[in-house]
């Protein structure tokens, strides 16, 4: 790929630029993120645009949440519909895009309940409260002491209670006292899980591939394992398919790639089109059913606007076209990583229109390599020292991704 290109159009009269913006940041804004060093002022599709106007392909995709590309026409033309009649009521009264929105979601995801949140930490949070509560009333777990087995490597937010069964010290340290009641095993260890599962147990918590830990996909037959293990236990599978749902593997949710219908399903990110945060745990009518008025709720979730932007999300995963996409471009992406084994890259793991990709440490971290692609106008972002995450938006062309994959042999060949 060329070096982006500069359009006069871009940057307005008076604007700061770039460095003034970021400079500006410092003094203004908690420091909890590190960002590279972009900032951008509009987008369109896969390509978004600096204040300076430079252009640059979006290999990132807001983590999952911009799966449909940024500003996908259908999402837009939804929420200005919306935005014209009814944003907001609270919970405390009935919306007429809610229903709407919760039946075609449940149809999507093939169960029986929705429990609309907003982001993707609300929808864990919302799991563990559920899941407990069901392991007291149904189960019988004795008060106080239900357990909740998750894997290490997780990422499943940063709440106070989600950092308590993370295992990244970046995540936790300095936050405790951490909140009781979770058993932490190694990902992908079925043998481990099952050790760590007893009458306690409310519900195995697992990602069906781990995005922040670098997209590492477990062995084949791993979650129809989970899923045979929590049925003979007696407990609930939940699946966080926060990242790797919604058309990103290939797949409509990545556990169908096992054939496995987890009790409950964590949803957010791209449910909400890049527009709006939208999450919501969805499953089994008997689960979910242990929520009782008052017990639980938001007053954002379930919004007439989040409600409207889902339903055409939804809309659009019905087509099974994004799908389609997500599993015939990983084709090439997955090729076109694997010519560069050897080359700069030690190894990658992907699935659909996503991959973790392991940069030879001679030639530099994965922060440095982010940086060099910027620098040839493409988006991406490292976890894990050395290891960087593409996930492209699903509406990516073949050539453009392509070019990406060229932008990655060239900086690698000139190193950090």
């Amino acid at each position: 790929m060329t070096a982006p290109a500069r359009t006069t159009a871009s940057a307005g009269a008076g604007t700061r630029s770039s460095t003034e913006l970021i400079r500006a940041e410092a003094p203004v804004l908690a420091h909890n993120y590190h960002p590279l060093p972009v900032v951008v002022a509009r987008a369109e599709g896969s390509w978004v645009e600096d204040v300076e106007g430079r252009r640059y392909l979006d290999m990132l995709a807001g983590y999952s949440a911009l799966n449909f590309g940024h500003r996908n026409p259908v999402l837009i033309e939804a929420a200005h519909r919306q935005l014209d009649r009814l944003t907001l009521t609270s919970r405390a009264f009935h919306n007429d895009q809610l229903a709407g929105f919760a039946e075609s979601l449940a149809a999507l995801t093939g169960q029986d309940m929705v429990l609309p949140m907003n982001t993707g930490a609300e929808a864990v949070e919302s799991a563990v409260k559920v899941a407990r509560k069901w392991a007291y009333e149904v189960k019988g777990v004795e008060p106080d002491r239900a357990t909740i087995v998750v894997a290490a490597d997780n990422f499943h937010g940063r709440t106070t209670t989600i950092v308590s069964f993370s295992t990244d010290e970046s995540a936790r340290s300095g936050f405790g006292p951490f909140t009781p009641g979770f058993r932490v095993v190694p990902y992908n260890d079925l043998a481990a899980l099952e050790a760590a599962i007893d009458e306690t147990t409310a519900a195995v918590l697992l990602e069906p591939i781990q995005g922040e830990a670098g997209v590492v996909i477990p062995d084949d037959g791993y979650l129809a394992g989970v899923r045979e293990l929590t049925r003979r236990a007696g407990c609930l599978f939940v699946a966080d398919e926060i990242q790797s749902g919604l058309g990103r593997t290939g797949t409509t949710l990545a556990v169908e790639h096992e054939s496995v219908v987890p009790d409950l399903l964590l949803l957010g990110k791209a449910l909400g089109g890049g527009i709006v945060p939208v999450s919501a745990v969805v499953g089994r009518r008997d689960v979910l059913e242990v929520l009782r008025p008052g017990e639980h709720g938001s007053t954002f979730g379930g919004n007439p606007l989040a409600a409207a932007v889902g339903s055409a999300v939804v809309g659009l995963l019905e087509t099974g076209e994004y799908q389609r996409r997500a599993a015939e471009l990983g084709v090439l992406l997955r090729d076109g990583l694997t010519a560069l084994v050897g080359r700069g890259v030690e190894g990658f793991r992907s699935r659909g229109l996503w991959a973790g990709v392991d940069i030879d440490p001679s030639i530099g971290t994965g922060r440095e390599i982010s940086r060099g692609l910027l620098d040839e106008g493409i988006l991406v972002k490292d976890t894990h020292g050395s290891t960087i995450r593409l996930a492209p938006p699903l509406t990516i062309t073949a050539e453009e991704l392509q070019s990406a994959l060229g932008s990655l042999e060239k900086v690698l060949a000139h190193g950090a």
